[in-house]
């Protein structure tokens, strides 16, 4: 399957803060509208020019149901750009670039603004079907008689409430939440413990030592009176150590679990923007292009097991990208849980895997560790669904550039048994 050729020509994010934090009072369409505008105004390009705004974004507000248009248009986007969201899940930001390619490749477009916005701090409570209907019950009484009857049939259990970001966080088909999933294949590949604390404990560890790395792709922001300018990702520990994550108890399997809060991704607010072109744009633009869009790619698995979706995915990527695991220079892999990531480490380089999922005679390889998510990854970072996928290309560019390197994949897991994967391409 022949794909376009499309390039990303620059970026730019916010900081990514832990959920309930400082950006709790700033909503999905104000985080994005920073990035856009920063974007434009870095590229100091005339946003008439754009063709389409693309943005993922997984917990739509009420207020802005199509957040991307309203985002847009907060940026400054000129009223005849249209703008579309997009939703698949923790891929919705890759989602979004993805979307950007094909109108790309099929003529409709030639720089299409792309990524994803989401704010985890206000995904609502809900309350239940029985209140909602009681509150109607008392809305349509006519007379005080009928106000008593309805007030009557009032309990309080009716008042509490259901946790969105835990129902949005489960799977309604398998049952699991992303954190039991996670469990899965902590047993199917025998990732102990210890293992899961450690690869955690380098995330932090790797994400302090790149924060002025990872300034470059940053816009600082001033989220609201009462707080200061946040510069940084907040998230990466300091000090963080392999007895202290010791200490945490498992929080999925409370009995027999090895997952924890500590060797889990954090849950994060945070917008990412980038602009993607045709070959002629891209050639044309002022600065180098950050890199093409060799291949991409999505594919789905059972949902109990969606941690590897990755390993399917970059599978089928490199297939489309006539190269093998063996080529790429980097890779970032969302770091939805340590034991996901790693099960896809053991899942790559396993002969039988390859020939009971993946229809391969031999298996995809090796992935490195020293070249794998070497800024850290969202278990110091954080992972705010809607725009993670956008954040892994941005960081891979940025990384490949850095360092001069050609070719570079960029991979995530996706609630509900998918997976997704991007072949990157410098030309050095």
């Amino acid at each position: 399957m022949s794909q376009p050729t499309s390039w990303i020509v620059s970026g730019v994010r916010t900081p990514f803060v832990k959920a309930g934090a400082v950006f709790r009072e700033t909503p999905a369409y104000e985080l994005g509208r920073v990035a856009i505008a920063e974007l434009l105004a870095r590229e100091e390009l005339d946003p008439a020019r754009l063709d389409e705004v693309v943005l993922g974004n997984c917990a739509g507000p009420a207020e802005a149901t199509n957040v991307a248009r309203v985002t847009a248009l907060r940026a400054g986007i000129p009223e005849p750009v249209p703008a579309a969201t997009v939703h698949r899940n923790c891929a919705s930001g890759m989602e979004a670039v993805a979307s950007a390619a094909q109108r790309i490749g099929a003529g409709d477009a030639r720089l299409v603004l792309a990524g994803g916005t989401e704010s985890m701090s206000q995904i609502p409570l809900l309350y239940s079907f029985e209140y909602a209907g009681w509150l109607e019950s008392l809305m349509r009484a006519k007379n005080g008689l009928q106000k008593a009857a309805a007030f009557s049939r009032f309990r309080p259990h009716m008042l509490t409430p259901r946790i969105g970001i835990a129902e949005g966080l489960t799977d309604y088909v398998c049952g699991l939440n992303m954190g039991q999933t996670a469990e899965v294949l902590s047993r199917e590949f025998r990732i102990t413990r210890e293992r899961q604390d450690q690869y955690a404990l380098m995330s932090h560890q790797r994400a302090i030592a790149a924060r002025e790395r990872l300034r470059e792709e940053i816009v600082p922001l001033f989220p609201a009176p009462k707080h200061e300018i946040v510069r940084d990702d907040v998230g990466p520990r300091d000090g963080q150590t392999l007895e202290a994550l010791a200490k945490l108890k498992p929080y999925f399997d409370r009995k027999n679990g090895a997952v924890t809060v500590g060797n889990s991704c954090q849950v994060t607010d945070g917008a990412v923007a980038l602009l993607v072109a045709d070959e002629a744009t891209a050639r044309a633009w002022p600065a180098p292009p950050l890199g093409r869009i060799r291949a991409f790619a999505f594919a789905g698995l059972s949902p109990r097991r969606m941690g590897l979706g990755p390993v399917f995915a970059i599978a089928k990527a490199l297939e489309r990208a006539k190269l093998s695991l063996a080529d790429i220079e980097r890779f970032e892999i969302n770091e939805a849980f340590a034991a996901q990531v790693l099960a896809c480490l053991e899942a790559s380089r396993s002969d039988g895997f390859a020939r009971a999922e993946l229809s391969r005679e031999r298996a995809l390889g090796e992935i490195p560790l020293d070249i794998l998510n070497v800024n850290g990854g969202a278990i110091a970072l954080g992972h705010p669904v809607g725009a993670s996928g956008a954040r892994l290309l941005l960081t891979l560019l940025m990384e490949m550039r850095r360092h001069r390197l050609r070719l570079g994949c960029a991979a995530l897991c996706v609630g509900g048994g998918q997976g997704a994967a991007f072949i990157l391409e410098r030309d050095g």
